[in-house]
């Protein structure tokens, strides 16, 4: 496998020494986190680094505990106002498995996984989320302006109503008071829901990933798939997106195809 190459010797120090800076205390009457750990700043940058696509496994398979591991993983990721809108199947019944490699065009990242889950963002969940965030509260009185949040304004925000009017008219509003203050700017219709729900997803899904290689197995992402065949495979409703399939496994001698390229970061980082 080529290896990526590291980041030049100075900027590494500058985040090393930005990482060691202390934080401040949280306010008064507010929650207060205790301080994380030190974290080795090597073993992550060679987690990321050593993360490939890898297109074919060996026969091994994953122990329970470390796929049960990766998913509570995934499922610690930022997410849009802790709403969550995420759902990982695993698909481990050996008819389904079979059904949901031809779906995935039978291509070899999914025929020789030792484990397939499919990602899914859900535009359904945020008022039952929403709930259970307050149900959830882990002590204490709920502050106002939590109740507030869950309990009034994420119903506002997140509801379209019947053919999307709601977010349509949520919308106009917005860009009538956004003249003359910041205002957000959506989701005010259903395919800006599903945007939501991906990003927060697509999160969680990184973290899948790493967390498998953190453990010595390897993945691949799939995007190449029947998404109609999987969707009534998995009997998914309607506002149910699956954003990939994502094969697991030990990596064999030839699951890498090509040497990783990317491209020079002045084309994608940019300082303003």
């Amino acid at each position: 496998m080529t290896s990526t190459p590291k980041a030049p010797a100075a900027r590494r120090a500058r985040a090393n020494t930005t990482a060691a800076k202390p934080k401040a205390a949280a306010k008064p009457g507010r929650h207060a986190e205790p301080a994380p750990p030190p974290i080795d700043v090597e073993a992550f940058r060679q987690t990321v680094i050593t993360r490939r696509s890898v297109r074919r496994f060996t026969d091994k398979a994953i122990p329970p505990a470390v796929l049960d591991d990766c998913l509570d993983l995934a499922l610690l990721a930022p997410n849009s106002s802790n709403l969550q809108p995420w759902a990982f199947y695993k698909v481990q019944s050996p008819a389904k498995k079979r059904a949901l490699v031809d779906a995935c065009l039978g291509q070899s990242a999914a025929k020789t996984a030792a484990e397939l889950i499919v990602v899914v963002a859900r535009t359904d969940t945020y008022l039952s989320h929403a709930k259970l965030n307050l149900s959830s509260w882990p002590k204490g009185k709920i502050p106002k302006i939590v109740n507030d949040y869950y309990a009034k304004l994420v119903p506002l925000m997140y509801t379209q109503g019947p053919l999307g009017a709601l977010g349509l008219v949520k919308g106009l509003g917005a860009s009538v008071v956004g003249r003359f203050r910041p205002m957000m700017r959506g989701p005010f219709s259903h395919a800006e829901m599903k945007v939501w729900a991906v990003k927060s997803t697509a999160l969680a899904a990184e973290n899948l990933m790493l967390a498998f290689r953190a453990h010595g197995y390897d993945t691949c992402p799939m995007e190449g798939f029947d998404e109609a065949r999987v969707a009534r495979l998995l009997k998914l409703p309607d506002e149910a997106h699956i954003l990939m399939v994502v094969g697991a496994g030990e990596r064999a001698a030839d699951g890498i195809y090509y040497p990783q390229v990317r491209f020079d970061r002045q084309r994608f980082v940019f300082t303003v």
